[in-house]
């Protein structure tokens, strides 16, 4: 059976580890909490990541910290399960775009926008989350698969809307199609600098990508 998509936390999720809802400074000290967590991530491996930092980070102490999460790991999930409540910002630009000529390239360059722009926001969680999926934590391997599921759906029905209009041959499986799709724009928003590193413009990419998923999803030579 198919895991549950996370969803927006309600008191229950917020209970300190005492069972009690935290009121409004409690709330907030939770949220500094969380927001230190992520911007440690960005210099310092997940793995070496202390509750003591992080308590110190946010000017408070361990004991608090654990009022509230059981262990590093425990936060992290936290924040990636509020990340992956982002999902809906790449299936809408897919839905929302008419996949035609110039303006079916538009939304190809917007998608592939709106992964490098999530990416650079959530970069330092990202890297946790595949990391973690990598190593078979089913939890985190969840959050990826909620946050890329809503986009592969809608990529895999203008795949097959196009191709009941003809536009693909019988042998395109738009299912297949979404997936290596979906599978490029994450690979490639993850390793952006990397190919910086080595002499690939960033436009370039974009441009790149753009062209191979109006392709992809049109079966049309992208608009000069």
């Amino acid at each position: 059976m198919a895991a549950a998509p996370p969803t927006e936390p309600d008191d229950a999720d917020l209970r300190a580890a005492d069972g009690r809802v935290p009121g409004r400074r409690g709330r907030a000290t939770r949220t500094r909490l969380l927001e230190c967590t992520r911007d440690m991530l960005r210099t310092t491996s997940y793995r070496d990541l202390k509750v003591v930092d992080i308590a110190r980070e946010a000017g408070t102490s361990p004991a608090t910290f654990y009022q509230y999460f059981p262990d590093v790991e425990a936060a992290v999930l936290v924040l990636a399960e509020e990340m992956s409540l982002q999902h809906f910002r790449f299936a809408n630009i897919v839905r929302d775009t008419k996949w035609r000529g110039r303006n079916g390239y538009d939304g190809a360059c917007a998608l592939a926008d709106e992964f490098f722009a999530f990416w650079e926001e959530n970069q330092p969680v990202l890297r946790v989350v595949d990391l973690a999926t990598e190593e078979g934590d089913g939890r985190f391997r969840t959050i990826r698969t909620w946050l890329l599921n809503d986009l592969t759906n809608a990529l895999t029905e203008v795949v097959a809307q196009l191709k009941a209009e003809g536009r693909h041959p019988d042998e395109v499986d738009p299912s297949a199609v979404a997936a290596v799709l979906v599978s490029m724009l994450a690979h490639v928003a993850a390793h952006r600098y990397g190919l910086e590193f080595w002499g690939i413009r960033t436009n370039d990419v974009r441009t790149a990508m753009a062209r191979i998923l109006y392709w992809s999803i049109t079966a049309q030579k992208p608009p000069s």
